[in-house]
């Protein structure tokens, strides 16, 4: 059983009171589906609007569980606590956290919900493995519910060091929360050695290397949970096979026309989101124009920026800034028939974003903070022409599975990224080839589902008690 805080369908309901849905494939549903199709599995999570109650239905083999948020839920919890709170926390305070007692009384009970759901579906002695930082609190009261079952845990963002996490209020119960589970999985090692560290700091558990020991108090055998690091990966043949046909080969070229043919085109693809370095990387962009080091003659960059969490302040404010320094850029750089930047405030299928990657010579992920960044894989895995230059952001999870073939970027220090970007634009074709042959043999050997089943390989191993303090 899978709990995550959305379904792997979306619902429409339409004028009549019916509802319907659609599936809505992500990285997540590419990766557990064939093993919960195989295992009988079930999914449990909200269906993505608010007040919409429907009973577990079966969908693609799989038993689908949807849990009701009020609208009100839904902006305490998820808006909330969720990503007004844990987000920017865990992401190094980019942004300031905003602690509210009313949002972690809601996510209390989100949770609860959760693990309620969850524990009437499961079956006797099942697994079930809950996902990310929307319900930390699931393991720990999904084992009180039962006992009997095998829960595993994995962290899709960065778990911050100690000295940021004792922030929060409720850092410990968050903590406790987690060890409810015999696998919590992260990105990072880093992330790990930091749950570990917070473990010690804020509870009376020993811990000996990843692994922790939880005591019963009525004296009896307790039991382990392991932290561990489990990068997580793409579908990576899909999107070598997208790039492959010809009429995505055909719509890159027809991209690079509709540019004006611009002798380098650079690419940014993020959620609009202050975590992504936007704004850093537009900033760099910019001077290069100024400098000179940059035409718009002969260099374009287009910057695909996914609409997210629109209903956030912070991200409303983003929005804006971003659009501003845009016109900006554009206004002064600009020319007839040639744009600096080409800003796409949109979101696209994997056909676009495979021609899209196919067009670039340069892809930009310049994250300030990014548990691991897909986009930087999904560009390597759609260039089976072995061309293109990755510049990646040190503080990603994939820099650390990638390096030495991107060329690695500190998106805090203007002048070093605008010289990477640069060196980048003018590389040698023979190098270009040499990087991303590496960088290819990497991102193809290590499939999402190897991940998935890393994961639940793991999990399952592990040696099980059903006490528990």
């Amino acid at each position: 059983m899978v709990v995550a805080n959305r379904l792997p369908v979306d619902f429409t309901v339409d004028d009549d009171g019916g509802v319907s849905w659609q599936r809505s494939p992500g990285g997540l549903v590419t990766a557990l589906e064939p093993v919960m199709q195989k295992a009988d599995g079930a999914w449990v999570g909200w269906s993505g609007a608010p007040d919409l109650a429907h009973e577990p239905f079966e969908a693609d083999d799989m038993l689908l569980v949807p849990v009701t948020l009020s609208r009100s839920e839904i902006e305490r919890y998820y808006e909330g606590f969720s990503n007004d709170t844990l987000w920017p926390l865990y992401h190094d305070v980019i942004s300031p956290p905003t602690y509210h007692r009313q949002w972690w009384d809601a996510y209390r009970r989100v949770n609860q919900r959760f693990a309620e759901a969850a524990a009437a579906q499961a079956a006797e002695g099942g697994v079930v493995w809950v996902h990310d930082y929307q319900l930390q609190l699931v393991p720990k009261m999904l084992r009180d519910l039962r006992p009997d079952l095998r829960i595993g845990f994995f962290d899709h963002i960065p778990f911050p060091p100690v000295e940021l996490f004792q922030q929060l209020p409720w850092r410990k119960q968050i903590v406790e929360g987690l060890l409810g589970a015999d696998l919590v999985g992260f990105q990072r090692g880093g992330d790990a050695s930091n749950f570990v560290r917070a473990v010690r700091r804020l509870t009376e558990h020993t811990t000996r290397g990843p692994i922790i020991s939880i005591t019963n108090e009525a004296g009896g055998p307790g039991r382990h949970v392991r932290a561990a690091a489990f990068p997580i990966s793409i579908d990576s043949q899909r999107f070598d096979q997208l790039a492959r046909q010809p009429e995505i080969q055909a719509r890159a070229k027809e991209i690079r026309t509709d540019l004006g043919d611009p002798d380098v085109m650079m690419l940014g693809v993020d959620r609009l989101d202050y975590t992504k370095g936007i704004r850093h990387r537009i900033k760099a962009y910019g001077e290069l124009l100024q400098d000179g080091r940059l035409d718009v003659e002969h260099a374009t960059l287009v910057q695909v920026a996914s609409p997210s969490r629109e209903n956030v302040g912070a991200y409303q404010d983003l929005r804006e800034h971003v659009e501003i320094l845009v016109g900006r850029i554009n206004g002064e750089f600009g020319e007839l028939g040639h744009s600096a930047i080409h800003y796409l405030h949109h979101s696209y299928p994997a056909e676009e974003m495979a021609a899209l990657y196919l067009a670039a010579d340069v892809m930009l992920v310049t994250s300030l903070r990014d548990g691991m960044n897909l986009v930087a894989k999904e560009y390597i895995a759609a260039r089976s022409d072995e061309q293109g230059v990755l510049v990646l952001s040190e503080f990603t999870g994939a820099a650390d599975e990638l390096a030495p073939g991107p060329l690695l970027v500190n998106p805090h220090d203007i002048d070093g990224m605008k010289d990477i970007i640069a060196a980048a634009a003018t590389m040698d074709p023979r190098e270009q080839r040499r990087r991303m042959r590496r960088l290819r043999r990497k991102v193809m050997a290590d499939d999402v589902s190897k991940w998935s089943e890393s994961f639940l390989g793991v999990l399952t191993a592990m040696p099980h008690r059903t006490t528990y303090v």
